[in-house]
């Protein structure tokens, strides 16, 4: 187990790609205690072998479709009727049409690399400074994987054994109190710096921009009606969620069947990245359950803990300090099997507990020295790594505050997932 450890520490920080990381350091264990070789391709089959990832393409897919198919600015321009006329204007917007968004790709980087781009330029134009903007930006997008669908609910789900309708719902109420929570510091720092905010649209306009994202408006309200009525899986939502989402594109005729080989191929690449994380993992995780390293955590954790709620304290530090340096599915996958022992013996309700983690890695999202959503905005606005990062600050330290809050308070999770499938 200590070369193990050591392997894997020294390749993270030489900084080899953390897929290579956990499938190098799995084999050193297994050349060290001679263990037949088949059982790499066995587990790395095993992993990505299941039926409720199949969801993860599918969404990432409809998110592309919907970034290229003109849906997103759809939304946005109605975000922005609806609400750019309050003290920080295209801001509420930008927390609105994510919100929205949010409901449709299920994951942060969808947002940021589409969405993100349309309200950037829409908030520059505005007069309003880029760090604000992208700082907004980001706080935003994490709202991405707590609202379904969501790609990590997914993720965790099927590694963790959990009901992934019921990470689902979970997410649906912390979403919406994320959003209105930042929408409040968005307020307060407008009012604070006099940030421009635009002219309330009439009724009139309200009724064209609502006609024009109409259809696109639908698309949560079929998946998530579609999965709380019993009519369909999460994995056939993403389904539905795809091709709802094509034949919008269509309709609006922003792109032609000819693009739709390119979108396939570029959300296959992201894809094919995600399933070899995935693979790795679950050869990684065989080797530390056959090493009965989740027992040896739990009991670590029963020797110092003694209730439920420091020992999410102990697991929220942790899960933070992972986040700042590895990616969010390899951390999923990674950590999974390892915490969710503890939170079984802990009496902690599993869904609770994959949305504190699933936020907890959001919000590592925006934080160096690996930080996705960073490096996503700083690409897209030319803007340096850094100096997002700087401006991020009072939103980490806002949805670091809102986690406490769901970790002290667990019904504002379970409360709708408790009234819907018991």
């Amino acid at each position: 187990m200590l070369l193990l450890a050591f392997t894997f520490i020294l390749l993270l920080l030489l900084r080899v790609p953390v897929s290579f990381t956990l499938l190098m350091s799995s084999l050193v264990y297994i050349f060290a205690n001679d263990i037949p070789l088949r059982v790499v391709t066995q587990r790395l089959m095993a992993g990505p072998d299941s039926f409720p990832l199949m969801a993860v393409p599918f969404f990432m897919l409809a998110g592309s479709i919907m970034n290229t198919g003109g849906i997103t600015s759809r939304i946005f321009n109605f975000a922005d009727k609806m609400v750019g006329h309050y003290t920080g204007g295209l801001g509420h917007a930008n927390i609105l049409a994510s919100i929205i968004f949010s409901g449709m790709s299920g994951t942060a980087i969808a947002d940021v690399g589409g969405l993100g781009a349309i309200e950037l330029k829409a908030m520059r134009d505005a007069g309003y400074p880029d760090d604000f903007s992208l700082a907004v930006t980001a706080g935003s997008s994490t709202i991405g994987p707590i609202i379904p669908p969501s790609v990590p609910a997914v993720v965790f789900g099927a590694i963790g054994g959990v009901s992934i309708g019921r990470l689902f719902i979970g997410g649906i109420v912390p979403g919406l109190l994320m959003g209105l929570a930042l929408s409040i510091l968005v307020y307060f720092q407008s009012k604070r710096a006099g940030y421009p905010k635009g002219k309330k649209a009439s009724a009139r306009e309200r009724l064209i921009a609502l006609k024009e994202a109409f259809w696109s408006l639908l698309t949560p309200v079929i998946i998530l009606g579609g999965i709380m009525g019993g009519i369909f899986t999460p994995t056939e939502a993403a389904i539905i969620a795809t091709l709802y989402s094509l034949a919008l594109a269509l309709y609006y005729k922003e792109f032609g069947i000819r693009d739709i080989p390119k979108i396939v191929l570029d959300t296959i690449g992201t894809m094919v990245s995600v399933l070899f994380i995935v693979a790795t993992a679950s050869l990684f995780g065989w080797v530390l359950a056959v090493s009965q390293v989740p027992q040896a955590v739990t009991s670590i954790f029963v020797s110092y803990f003694s209730s439920k709620y420091t020992v999410l304290l102990a697991i929220m530090a942790l899960l933070f300090f992972v986040g700042t340096f590895m990616e969010t599915i390899a951390a999923i996958t990674i950590l999974t099997p390892i915490l969710m022992p503890v939170a079984n013996h802990f009496g902690i309700d599993p869904v609770h507990f994959g949305l504190l983690l699933i936020l907890n890695l959001m919000i590592g999202l925006m934080t160096p020295p690996v930080g996705m959503v960073l490096y996503v905005l700083s690409s897209v606005s030319g803007v340096p790594f850094e100096r997002i990062a700087k401006s991020c600050i009072p939103y980490v330290v806002l949805l670091t505050i809102i986690l406490l809050i769901f970790l002290f308070f667990p019904q504002i999770v379970l409360f709708l997932p408790n009234l819907l499938f018991d």
